[in-house]
């Protein structure tokens, strides 16, 4: 990237586990600044997530300038962007740096995280207004 632009994650800041690794993912320096956004609370990068028709429930949300990317591609491509300080950023790296172990990984991740939330008995963030999914 020749020049920094803002890039936002998008997570559910009640999944433990979406926090510990929203927290702690860090980006290089010459990418840009990391906003971190809590999927939970209303605001203008939601409604364009919702206006995508992405279902925030169903997987995080990266923007970087002006592109979204959804579930996997998501993870793939802050992995792509990460600083690769820390034994933390060079794992989540080496792991989903290649679309392939994105794809295959994630569904797993997200499988896991819905029945962690569904133990936690948290309710879904359910941006698309979806009747009967009010729970995981």
């Amino acid at each position: 990237m020749d020049k920094a632009t803002d890039i936002q994650v998008v997570y559910d800041k009640q999944c433990p586990v979406c926090n510990f690794y929203c927290n702690k993912v860090e980006v290089q320096e010459s990418a840009g600044p990391l906003i971190r956004i809590d999927a939970r609370c209303p605001g203008t990068l939601i409604d364009e997530i919702t206006s995508a028709g992405l279902d925030i429930d169903e997987g995080m949300v990266l923007k970087v300038g002006d592109e979204l990317f959804y579930g996997s591609e998501a993870l793939h491509e802050l992995a792509l962007l990460s600083s690769r300080k820390g034994v933390f950023n060079r794992l989540t790296y080496a792991i989903f740096r290649g679309r392939t172990a994105s794809r295959v990984l994630y569904p797993v991740l997200k499988t896991c995280r819905n029945l962690l939330l569904k133990i936690l008995r948290r309710s879904r963030i359910n941006n698309l207004g979806r009747d009967g999914v009010d729970r995981f």
